[in-house]
């Protein structure tokens, strides 16, 4: 189990600007460092996890603005993540954005009927996870002109 906690610097003024977090939970490494990478323009708080039940304890305490989650995980399938997460109060408003290879239109609305806040099927082109990104995150990204 590896976290990664990735701070990207921008030119975004402090006391106008509060970074939103951003969990994304992949059990392949280099995915994280992608996603990572492309969120880098985004100046967000970046936090990788490789392991869901790591990550449900991150999200709690750290109630992240937006969480990626690949579904297929080996230690927890992204439907229990989603429903244990919705369990507790102080993370159930967190939009989940469901990041898989599950890619059949069945697969997308039972990942959207469990409470998923939107779908980004594998492989995926940087510029539509950047796209998802910045719709979710509107309101938290609207301060920050440089991103």
């Amino acid at each position: 189990m590896k976290t990664y906690l990735m701070e990207f610097s921008g030119t975004c003024e402090a006391s106008t600007y509060q970074k939103p977090t951003i969990l994304a939970i992949d059990d392949d490494n280099d995915n994280l460092v992608l996603i990572g990478c492309a969120l880098e323009v985004l100046n967000c708080e970046f936090i990788g996890e490789t392991s869901g039940q790591a990550a449900l304890a991150i999200a709690i305490e750290r109630q992240p603005s937006l969480i990626l989650l690949d579904v297929i995980m080996p230690d927890m399938h992204g439907i229990d993540f989603i429903r244990r997460l919705k369990q507790h109060h102080l993370a159930c408003q967190i939009p989940v954005i469901a990041i898989t290879g599950l890619a059949t239109p069945e697969d997308r609305q039972e990942l959207l009927a469990e409470g998923f806040a939107d779908y980004l099927s594998k492989p995926y082109m940087v510029d539509d996870l950047e796209s998802i990104v910045r719709r979710h995150l509107q309101v938290e990204l609207l301060y920050c002109e440089d991103a």
